[in-house]
């Protein structure tokens, strides 16, 4: 064979090769109907906004939207906060509608079918600033708020530090904690906690706690015993001034970057526990989504909004429907990223309002049918100026995006989707006590011919990554 002969023939068989996994993926374990698509493939799920939800009762004026749940009969549990109508953060306050109360549920066709809370009771004391709500697998329904001294209380009451328990009409169960104490990471006292979930097979309450404090608490869901805790990388969580001292900057800035990564920044804003067991946490403050054994052992993470201006990254996590959950959902500023959930590969994204101090996405929701429930923590509405109410819903389409609707991102792969990178990639170094592989990818997809501005990597964006830029607290 002549030597150009033998070159073709190395250069087919490669090619060959690089063909035979994809080709045989379905064959080696789900049916290819069940798998999350990988990146450039398409098939993604489409949305559009339901123009319609929710029917809030004209008497009424919601305040921030905080946080949104779904439960079991499909129904949606909207918090908001009624303080906010006249102590709002960029827009006028409002002294003559009359506030919504926090809680309200809506039925699957976004109709009113009742509110509650917003008063104090004995053994308990309502949050001055609501931030999470979560309905539990037996109907219950849980809540807690953030006010933190000065930081997020205009009520003006003492700490919340206290997580409640009602019953779906409103009445009152248990408290866990008591407020009015000072948080710490060095105790059980939460400060600044943002959202709960209860894990069915073992009937714990995991809290992402939280603004204050930088870890994840763990209680028995009758009981409301604490059982654990846990921080980044599922190392002790420690508070700021307990911290080991950072090195001096360097024209290496990875160094700083590993050292500020192994605690959660500030907050840490969302918990969630996937069908098959898996822990995920949405570390706001550090722009990435962590993922852990439900007893705090580190398994994998994903950075999201990297190469975005605005702070507000990974701000809430939650799954499709399906059974395998194919896809994550990361809320961002002003998108929600989809992710393949098993790989943690970033598939696309879709917009949800428009650039603002604090757009839609502060914490999101999933219904059975695959829509998505965002909420606003401000009163400016969607597009910065129209108002509304601060919820919204995108109705999922029948129809998937295609290949060329994938957009251009720079990102960072975990080393489990390693082994799907492509195109030109440039080593950002290796995490300190991670098994993640930092690689800063540029994708280049036939919707590259667009003429909208590339992202650029850029030291400002590196420094607002290492989180020298304080982010909003809401």
């Amino acid at each position: 064979m002549s030597k150009k002969g033998l070159i073709a023939f190395i250069i087919a068989v490669i090619i060959l090769l690089s063909l035979i996994p994809r080709s045989i993926r379905p064959a080696l374990g789900q049916a290819a109907s069940t798998q999350a698509p990988h990146f450039g493939e398409g098939g993604l799920p489409l949305f559009e906004r339901d123009p319609n939800f929710p029917k809030v009762p004209s008497k009424w004026r919601m305040g921030f939207g905080s946080d949104v749940a779904v439960d079991a009969q499909d129904h949606i549990w909207i918090l908001s906060r009624p303080h906010t109508l006249a102590h709002p953060r960029s827009t006028p306050p409002d002294l003559v509608s009359v506030p919504a109360p926090p809680v309200m549920e809506f039925d699957t066709d976004g109709n009113f079918i009742q509110a509650w809370g917003g008063e104090s009771g004995p053994g308990y004391q309502w949050p001055s600033n609501e931030h999470g709500i979560h309905i539990d697998y037996k109907g219950f329904v849980w809540i807690l708020g953030n006010a933190d001294g000065k930081s997020n209380n205009p009520a003006n009451l003492p700490n919340d530090n206290q997580i409640l328990k009602f019953t779906k009409e409103g009445k009152f169960v248990m408290a866990i904690g008591k407020s009015g104490q000072t948080g710490s990471n060095a105790t059980q006292v939460l400060k600044g906690a943002t959202r709960l979930y209860v894990y069915p097979k073992t009937n714990e309450l995991f809290v992402s706690d939280g603004y204050g404090n930088s870890r994840i608490m763990v209680y028995d869901a009758d009981a409301g015993q604490f059982k654990r805790m846990w921080g980044a990388y599922g190392h002790k969580p420690l508070d700021i001034d307990a911290r080991p001292p950072r090195s001096e900057p360097a024209r290496n800035p990875w160094v700083a970057v590993s050292e500020v990564l192994q605690q959660f920044g500030s907050p840490v804003h969302d918990v969630n526990i996937s069908n098959d067991g898996l822990v995920y946490v949405a570390d706001r403050g550090n722009k990435r989504v962590q993922v852990f054994t439900p007893d705090g052992k580190f398994i994998e993470e994903q950075f999201v909004g990297l190469d975005s201006k605005y702070p507000l990254q990974a701000r809430s996590v939650a799954f499709s429907p399906d059974a395998a959950q194919r896809f994550l959902y990361v809320a961002g500023s002003p998108d929600i990223y989809i992710l393949n959930r098993k790989t943690l590969e970033v598939l696309g994204s879709f917009n949800i309002g428009s650039p603002q101090g604090d757009p839609p996405g502060h914490l999101i929701a999933v219904d059975h049918k695959g829509n998505v429930y965002a909420v606003q923590a401000e009163l400016s509405g969607a597009d910065g100026h129209s108002g509304g109410a601060a919820a919204s819903r995108w109705k999922r389409l029948t129809r998937s995006a295609s290949r060329e609707n994938s957009s251009n991102r720079i990102l960072i792969a975990t080393h489990s989707a390693l082994a799907e990178l492509g195109g030109d990639e440039i080593d950002a170094g290796r995490h300190h006590n991670c098994n993640a592989l930092a690689v800063w990818r540029k994708v280049k997809l036939r919707a590259a011919k667009s003429r909208e501005p590339q992202p650029r990597l850029v030291g400002d964006e590196r420094v607002e990554f290492l989180g020298a830029a304080k982010s909003p607290l809401n």
